[in-house]
């Protein structure tokens, strides 16, 4: 599939761009929004930009920890942690793979300087664009995942899956999983 045919990203697909399996990160099972707990529901059952919604939420502008990258042809992928500016907390985990063939070269090379959200950086350059969710995830995190969001050994959170239109074209495909 040829990335102007996608409509949805593949939770696996996702994954594996950083873990060979995709259990090393969690295990994931898909949940509507009825099942899904608050304060989960509030940050990720909705059609807009996480980098608003946890900063709302939170009560703080988050910034960007870019943990690695991968490029392939146009596409360029990254594992990242967003933490809050008032006290350094982890409050969300992601992984994000954008298609540079549908943003323009400023809004491509700001991402890739890796200090500020994808989300932001939308914004900021006014880019038209629509956030489609497209599934809620109960996730029991993988070893790594927990340590990163700084959980208690059990704990389950919540993820969900969406893609970005930027003017009408599928660019941004995102796994963002929260803590609250």
């Amino acid at each position: 599939m040829n990335d102007r045919q996608r409509t949805t990203p593949d939770l696996d697909e996702l994954v594996r761009l950083f873990y060979d399996n995709p259990s090393e990160l969690g295990e994931f099972t898909e949940v509507s929004a009825a099942e899904t707990p608050e304060p989960f529901r509030e940050l990720l059952a909705h059609d807009h930009h996480m980098t608003v919604t946890v900063e709302r939420f939170h009560g703080s502008a988050v910034d960007v920890h870019v943990l690695k990258t991968d490029t392939v042809g146009s596409a360029y992928s990254r594992k990242i942690l967003l933490s809050k500016q008032s006290d350094g907390k982890v409050v969300q985990f992601g992984i994000v793979r954008l298609h540079c063939d549908f943003l323009s070269d400023i809004v491509e090379r700001e991402i890739k300087s890796e200090k500020i959200p994808v989300g932001r950086v939308l914004i900021n350059h006014n880019v038209l664009r629509q956030v489609q969710l497209t599934s809620l995830w109960r996730v029991e995190p993988g070893q790594e995942l927990s340590e990163r969001l700084a959980l208690s050994p059990g704990q389950v959170i919540y993820g969900r899956t969406a893609l970005i239109f930027c003017d009408g074209e599928p660019a941004v495909e995102l796994l963002e999983i929260v803590t609250p």
